[in-house]
């Protein structure tokens, strides 16, 4: 009956979708303007419709029910309570669900609490947002039907053995989220095109729904990093593999909009790039489910589904996509051009920031995609992984960050580029500093790396030089978070120069009782033995590590074999420190008696998800100072004593 009841309440909700997108619309007629009022209504509804279908679906995953299909394909009775309510999500209906409920709950709050924008406009980003909806409810209600039932099945097949980590019930609803508030975006720009709205006032109604799905990408991102990095014992933190690249590309595109958002929002410049980078935006984000859902990749991401359904999804970018570009090619000679800015500006800064990003997104996207089309139409498979990415999009990203040092630091609408280097005198200084420790310190590091580590120093010097000479405690909680994301943008590239830099790597084969050198560290294998999980069997090898005088600390890795679904999956044993990880990974028996054992001294690699902490922190931050920031009523009626004096260096508004 819980899983009719979820059916049941999936098709009120896609029809309170169709119902949505056609008020929307009629309400754009002037004499049907009264259907405005319903919309709001009608988003609230569907929302509980669409949340109410997903609990019903987690209910069945909790009680374990068997004659869901579903539920047999990827759950299991005796499997530990957290992965029956993350196995949720952790399959190709299920996920899906969750993202249109997202979707739905995004529309909900775009009509209970968005009044920055005209009635009409607000009218017609419900309507859009609707139009999303109807694609996605129709591919789970035809293609996808989540509560599915089956007879005869006394016990699942069990989960994917490795997504059976606690990074399941985080990494993906984060990203969810995050593609979702991309949906928000466009429908924004759908609307404001419908309405002829694009405008500073439409930008500052937009920005936090970007802003917030900026930071949950950010954190899915580095979450999803890092649990990558621990899971599969390979010793890296990114694989270049299709899939992470499906969710890198939204993130690029919608880290251009933002900036480009905020040019548009404060000085009314940018009009139809911000439109247009909302579409790509949204575009990467229905590639990335494309390339997850479609069956046309091999990954340890990615659902193994029928390309059928991939072609479905495929329609539904192309509808909406071709939809976006036809009304912005109809619509964009009505929007005006905005305010002009000098080439020496921070909004020319921000331009060429985004013009980078986009280098860098097309950079990967060709990685990802070149692959995917020579396979279709010769048949001929190739691999394209680190070496082509870093080649290709490492210089652009070490400029890239360059000008994210200098950017902040330059003024609004015209600035003097001789002041530019007064203020960064301080960071060059510093990043001077850098190379001179590097040469002497370093070692033979390669140039890349010694280039990534003296960029990363630039930056966070720079990233600070907004706070000199202010009063820290009246700062507003934007500039705070612009630092802190900027900062955490350096830190990040520290950690990732490092381990290109620094990395010690060494592959033996030891018997109880013999001592291996890694780093500053001798790693004693005392011995194996069997523990059992929860659902699995595992192999763990007792090892001792011992730096210098220091007291030994015991470290387990683990081979684990799971019975349902069948399969054995790798532990790695991780110990950090203040500069650095040793990680160690145990392999299959060899000749003699003797255990593989993979050892890696790394240091400073936690600055890699420091910085993405940051980053994100640093996005709730400015969100939360632009939730807070409140103008006075009465500001918009009176008129200005004077010409305003520019505002001090770093002021983002």
């Amino acid at each position: 009956m819980i899983a009719e009841t979820g059916l049941c309440a999936l098709w009120l909700a896609a029809s309170l979708a169709l119902a949505q997108l056609v008020l929307g619309l009629l309400s754009l007629v002037p004499e049907r303007a009264t259907y405005r009022v319903m919309i709001p209504r009608v988003a609230i509804a569907q929302a509980l419709l669409a949340s109410l279908a997903f609990a019903c679906l987690l209910a069945v995953f909790v009680t374990s029910d068997m004659s869901v299909l579903l539920v047999a394909a990827n759950s299991h009775s005796a499997k530990p309570m957290i992965y029956k309510i993350a196995g949720t999500w952790g399959n190709h209906e299920g996920s899906m669900l969750l993202w249109v409920t997202i979707l739905a709950l995004a529309g909900a709050s775009i009509a209970l609490f968005e009044r920055r924008l005209r009635e009409d406009t607000r009218a017609a980003t419900l309507a859009a947002q609707a139009a999303i909806a109807i694609g996605f409810y129709a591919f789970l209600l035809i293609a996808s039907n989540p509560f599915a039932r089956i007879a005869g099945v006394s016990d699942g097949q069990g989960l994917n053995p490795l997504l059976q980590d606690p990074g399941l019930a985080f990494h993906p609803p984060t990203l969810y989220a995050g593609y979702v508030g991309m949906s928000a975006a466009f429908s924004f720009a759908v609307g404001a095109l419908l309405t002829r709205d694009v405008g500073p006032a439409f930008a500052r109604a937009m920005r936090p729904w970007i802003l917030g799905a900026w930071i949950f990408l950010t954190i899915g991102i580095t979450a999803g990093s890092y649990w990558a990095y621990y899971t599969l014992g390979w010793g890296g933190w990114w694989f270049w593999d299709p899939v992470e690249n499906a969710s890198l590309m939204p993130w690029l595109a919608a880290t251009a909009l933002l900036h480009s958002v905020t040019v548009l929002a404060n000085r009314d410049a940018l009009r139809a790039w911000t439109i247009m980078l909302s579409v790509l935006a949204f575009s990467m984000s229905m590639v990335g489910t494309f390339l997850v859902r479609s069956g046309i990749l091999t990954s340890v991401h990615s659902f193994a589904v029928d390309p059928e359904r991939g072609i479905f999804i495929l329609a539904l970018l192309a509808i909406y996509i071709v939809g976006a570009l036809t009304l912005f090619g109809l619509r964009i000679g009505s929007v005006s051009e905005g305010k002009r800015f000098d080439i020496a500006s921070r909004e020319a800064a921000l331009v060429a920031n985004n013009l980078l990003l986009c280098i860098v997104l097309v950079v990967v996207m060709a990685g990802t995609l070149y692959p995917l089309f020579l396979e279709a139409l010769a048949g001929t498979k190739i691999s394209v992984g680190a070496p082509y990415f870093n080649t290709v999009a490492g210089p652009v990203a070490i400029i890239l960050l360059v000008l994210l040092a200098a950017g902040p630091l330059l003024r609004w609408r015209r600035d003097d580029p001789r002041q530019l280097l007064d203020r960064l005198a301080m960071p060059v200084l510093v990043a001077a500093a850098t190379v001179l420790a590097l040469v002497l310190l370093g070692g033979d590091i390669g140039a890349l790396p010694m280039l990534g580590l003296v960029t990363a120093a630039l930056v966070i010097a720079a990233s600070l030089a907004p706070l000199w000479k202010r009063n820290l405690r009246r700062t507003p909680l934007f500039t705070w978070g612009m630092v802190v994301a900027h900062v955490g943008c350096g830190v990040s590239l520290a950690g990732m120069a490092s381990d290109s830099a620094f990395t010690q790597e060494n592959l033996v084969a030891m018997a109880p009782g013999e001592t291996r050198d890694i780093g500053p560290f001798r790693v004693t294998l005392e011995g194996l033995r069997e523990v059992p999980g929860p659902n699995y069997v595992a192999l763990e090898a007792v090892l001792s590590s011992r730096r210098g005088d220091e007291a030994p600390e015991e470290m387990l890795p683990q081979l684990r074999q799971f019975s349902d679904p069948p399969m054995q999956t790798t532990q790695a044993a991780i110990k950090t420190y203040w500069n650095g990880q040793l990680y160690l990974v145990l392999g299959d028996q060899s000749e003699g008696g003797r255990w593989v054992v993979r050892m890696w001294w790394k240091p400073f690699v936690t600055l890699i998800w420091l910085g993405g902490a940051m980053i994100a922190f640093g996005g709730g931050l400015s969100l939360l100072g632009r939730v807070r920031r409140k103008q006075p009523a009465r500001a918009a009626h009176l008129p200005p004593l004077a010409a305003p004096a520019p505002g001090p260096v770093g002021q983002p508004a």
